[in-house]
């Protein structure tokens, strides 16, 4: 059974390979919520699998991993991975998924991002950013136990933002990187997980570095549970990146990391290790 699966899951890729973005936009239908987390727990399924074959798909897919357009045959979506903790925002306005993926038992530990369409019930235009050892700040033990630890629990009602006004606190964090001039909506707490690095002073106004390009935004936004994900390309290296945020309130609570670092070690800023040691701080003790 296995096998035969496999064999399909090839000769979709093939046809992933080839695929026109042009087509791949047209689906047509609306979405619901509960349509939408069905989609995203059959990938989780297909994840752990390593089978993509559990998501359904039309005849047009494309798949992007880091940046780069590819197969799901090649890609770390057909490895078969232990997830430990996954969160989802389902966007109903623009019919897509993000995941937030977080393996650290398997052979080789990921944590990953995912964006996606979803309507009329087929999923499209995968985009992944997938990061392991090596990668910004990385190790998925750490980043398990900190996520884990969160409340994104669903918002009532009558304390929801509005989708215009979630991505506007997002976009002002983002910008900030570029304008120091920007007024972030800054809440108090605020926690930032970076790659496996927290910040557990209740703030999470501690800095960005000075003129970086935050570029091709492609954002999610769920109102339900506050959430605004922002798939983007960071600065001269266009390095493939998610930013995750938690709004209450319109103030920021959470916000989440993920950057891999297209082979460059650590991202060039020198050993991960050595910087722990230096600063011992970044790593701050669980809080249950």
């Amino acid at each position: 059974m296995k096998v035969s699966k496999i064999a399909a899951l090839v000769v979709a890729a093939a046809t992933m390979a080839t695929a026109s973005p042009a087509a791949a936009q047209f689906f047509g239908g609306t979405c619901t919520r509960a349509e939408l987390q069905e989609m995203a727990d059959k990938y989780i399924k297909g994840q752990t699998e390593g089978l993509p074959l559990y998501v359904p798909m039309g005849n047009w897919v494309t798949y992007h991993e880091n940046g780069e357009l590819s197969t799901m045959s090649q890609g770390t979506f057909s490895i078969p991975l232990k997830v430990a903790h996954h969160r989802a925002a389902l966007d109903t306005d623009q019919c897509k998924v993000f995941l937030e993926i977080v393996s650290y038992e398997s052979e080789k530990p990921y944590v990953i991002a995912v964006q996606f369409g979803a309507r009329g019930g087929n999923a499209s235009n995968f985009e992944v950013i997938s990061t392991t050892k090596g990668d910004w700040l990385f190790d998925a033990k750490y980043t398990y136990e900190y996520a884990r630890r969160e409340d994104w629990s669903e918002i009532p009602d009558d304390k929801r933002n509005t989708p215009a006004e979630l991505k506007a606190a997002a976009d002002a964090y983002l910008d900030l990187f570029k304008d120091k001039s920007v007024q972030v909506p800054w809440g108090t707490p605020c926690n930032r997980l970076e790659g496996s690095v927290y910040t557990n002073a209740d703030t999470c106004n501690v800095g960005v570095p000075d003129n970086i390009d935050m570029i091709d935004r492609e954002y999610v936004i769920d109102p339900v549970i506050g959430a605004v994900d922002v798939f983007l390309k960071m600065g001269p290296n266009k390095r493939p990146d998610s930013h995750l945020f938690r709004i209450e309130n319109g103030k920021i609570r959470f916000v989440h990391t993920v950057t891999n670092c297209l082979g460059d070690d650590n991202c060039g800023f020198g050993s991960f290790d050595e910087m722990l040691k230096k600063n011992p701080q970044m790593r701050p003790p669980f809080k249950d």
